[in-house]
């Protein structure tokens, strides 16, 4: 079993810039995989990525939302990014493997791609779609239910989530030194930005897929 992430830029072209969200996601692809292989980013906006461990795929979905939403547009007096991220999620076999991924095919590149037509049409931004209705049901609505609060994300939360979700062992205080602001301005982003909530729902999802693939 393996995980597929599909997902898009949305609103891209509200940023002049496109190498300020660009490069970093290209970046950060390139730390989980080779190109184009396990992943691509086609058409200016649109990106695939092939994960081999299906308990990683909604911390990795989390880090590329907060990546996204963590990018600066040029008037520094919004607080709020102008872009964001729909992403879907599919669990699943792969039957056949491709030089390229876009080539790659099997239920969980099916399911990825169902999901994310779906996604349009329930107007959320993130969504998973697996062999287990049971499951999905449960995951979707955390999902739904986060995104009352992650698609409203400001640069600052997003940046000290992101931080969060690629150094889960670190305390606040080292998020601090990392991110150069006191434990306090930790502390205050910290709850703003509905850490705990997001953690918990990531949390949830890798103890129930776990079981399910054992």
């Amino acid at each position: 079993m393996i995980a597929v992430i599909k997902g898009d830029i949305i609103a891209s072209r509200k940023l002049t810039d496109q190498e300020k969200w660009l490069s970093p996601l290209k970046n950060l692809l390139s730390t989980w995989g080779k190109t184009p292989e396990q992943w691509e980013l086609v058409w200016g906006d649109f990106f695939q990525i092939e994960i081999d461990h299906p308990e990683e795929a909604l911390q990795k979905a989390f880090i590329i939302k907060t990546l996204i939403k963590k990018t600066e547009p040029l008037d520094e007096q919004k607080k709020i990014s102008p872009i964001d991220v729909r992403i879907s999620i599919g669990i699943g076999e792969k039957t056949y493997t491709g030089v390229k991924i876009s080539e790659s095919n099997g239920s969980a590149f099916i399911y990825a791609g169902e999901k994310f037509d779906a996604l349009r049409k329930e107007k959320i931004t993130m969504g998973i779609k697996s062999p287990w209705s049971p499951f999905d049901e449960e995951i979707n609505l955390y999902l739904k239910l986060a995104g009352t609060f992650m698609n409203k994300w400001t640069i600052s939360s997003a940046e000290l989530m992101h931080a969060v979700l690629q150094n889960n062992t670190y305390t606040q205080q080292e998020i601090g030194k990392l991110l150069g602001i006191k434990q306090s301005g930790v502390s205050g982003r910290w709850n703003r930005a509905n850490v705990e909530e997001a953690l918990d729902v990531e949390k949830m999802y890798r103890k129930k897929i776990k079981t399910l693939l054992s």
